[in-house]
């Protein structure tokens, strides 16, 4: 019987192929092996040519060889004529074991045949040896021009030698195969040392997978970059800048948490007992003075929430930073035409100093809104009805200035360092807060690069400086 849920060979196969394709060492030591067979078959080519060249450079020295001790057995007897008897040793020579055959041609200066064969062909060259066939069988040939003494002007005789390739070609294989044995020997022992080295080299990476995989959930702490080599330090690095930002992400969720339990259960409870009340009262006009004192505690947990929102979305490592550009002054004239009905209703002179020229900085567009919103306000809420509230935008070289000024009560010169603080509020101020304000000013200025001071007004109110990198 087959078993249906067994893994059919074809993907084994295939997960066996694709782990080796996923595999870093796999892909390492591919590329090494790869590059040496390139070059390992580049250089048998080249080996090729050169046992093929060493062996008709033998062959040639053999033949011219054979050529002389022929040439030089040439002679004239005593009736002017040319004999020769063949040496043997012009023979024996090529007699190496492969079973080659050996022709040979000795003719005189004007064409008559001394010995050899009559149609052995000619090289083009003398002494150059030359490929070429006779009786259908390939050769390797040979011609020299020797003089004779004797003869009429001591006329030269032409002695051809061929044999057959098989010695040839035998010391060029044997040649070629004694390269291919080293070069074969050389890629498996590359091989071998590169798997080692491999090994070797990816136990750092191992040891750092090791490290991050022991970690529990809740340990963030930086990793040591000297446990890997060099050339895997910015990832550590880059492993220990992300563990820096969860840890501040999660630092920013539990205080968010944390701020709005403690700040929102007082409030709610109002709204509730408030709510009884009204729920309870009989008498219309007092029913009414109840719902109006919900509505207003209502709101003031709706900014409340609002604010703990945009202060958790201030803080550092809580959001992925945004490169905005924005026109600052542009962005102010926004906020003040969606607070002017508010400034308005009390009374105050809202206005804008700005220029024509545009003021832009870089950073979270949505944030800085938030603090141009939160200044403003801030501003309106500490004016008295009758009031004046300015906001200025101008430019100093590359930073980019922002005033908010005012004419209200202003903050004396000890506290100013603590409004910074969450929900810190000076002691008899009468306007409900929730302390929120500024902190999301210094929050937001100090993520674009910024600063921010407090100082006095000319009328004796509060004047907020904030000075960002312009661009």
């Amino acid at each position: 019987m087959h078993n249906k849920d067994a893994p059919s060979p074809k993907g084994r196969l295939g997960r066996t192929v694709s782990a080796l394709t996923n595999s870093l060492r796999a892909q390492l030591f591919a590329w090494v092996v790869l590059t040496l067979i390139g070059a390992i078959c580049i250089n048998l080519y080249l080996s090729f040519r050169s046992a093929d060249a060493t062996a008709d450079l033998v062959t040639d020295r053999t033949l011219l060889a054979s050529a002389r001790v022929i040439a030089e057995a040439v002679h004239v007897d005593g009736s002017g004529t040319v004999q020769i008897d063949i040496p043997p040793a012009a023979l024996e020579m090529f007699d190496t074991g492969y079973g080659d055959r050996v022709f040979y041609q000795v003719v005189t200066a004007w064409g008559n045949l001394i010995a050899g064969y009559p149609d052995l062909p000619h090289p083009k060259r003398e002494q150059v040896g030359e490929d070429t066939t006779f009786r259908a069988d390939g050769m390797r040939a040979l011609m020299l021009s020797h003089p004779v003494v004797g003869l009429n002007q001591d006329g030269p005789v032409s002695v051809t030698v061929a044999v057959t390739h098989n010695s040839q070609y035998a010391m060029r294989r044997r040649l070629w195969l004694s390269d291919f044995t080293k070069q074969l020997v050389l890629v498996l022992v590359a091989g071998l040392v590169t798997i080692i080295g491999l090994q070797r080299g990816l136990t750092p990476v191992l040891r750092l997978r090791d490290a991050v995989r022991e970690r529990g959930r809740q340990r963030l702490d930086p990793l040591e970059p000297d446990m890997v080599q060099n050339e895997l330090r910015p990832l550590v690095h880059a492993l220990n800048d992300h563990m820096e930002r969860v840890q501040n992400q999660m630092a920013a969720q539990r205080r968010f948490v944390s701020n709005a339990a403690h700040q929102l259960r007082t409030p709610l409870a109002l709204i509730s007992t408030q709510a009884s009340v009204a729920a309870r009262e009989t008498d219309s006009a007092r029913r009414d003075e109840a719902l109006q004192a919900l509505r207003s505690s209502t709101r003031q947990v709706t900014r409340l929430a609002s604010q703990l929102l945009t202060l958790a979305r201030a803080e550092p490592g809580s959001r992925r930073p945004r490169d905005d550009t924005i026109d600052l002054a542009d962005t102010a004239r926004r906020v003040l035409e969606n607070l002017a009905e508010e400034a308005l209703r009390h009374n105050i002179d809202l206005g804008l100093e700005a220029g024509e020229m545009p003021v832009r900085i870089e950073g979270d567009g949505t944030m800085l809104r938030e603090m141009l919103v939160n200044l403003v306000d801030n501003a309106l809420r500490y004016t008295q009805p009758g009031g004046r509230v300015t906001v200025g935008i101008g430019r100093e070289g590359d930073t980019a200035l922002l005033w908010v000024e005012d004419n209200g009560p202003g903050i004396p010169e000890a506290e100013r360092a603590q409004v910074f603080e969450r929900f810190y509020r000076i002691m008899g101020t009468e306007p409900e807060g929730s302390g929120l304000g500024l902190a999301i000013v210094r929050e937001v200025v100090d993520g674009a690069d910024g600063s921010v001071a407090l100082g006095e007004a000319a009328g004796g109110g509060l004047l907020v400086s904030v000075r960002l990198p312009a661009v």
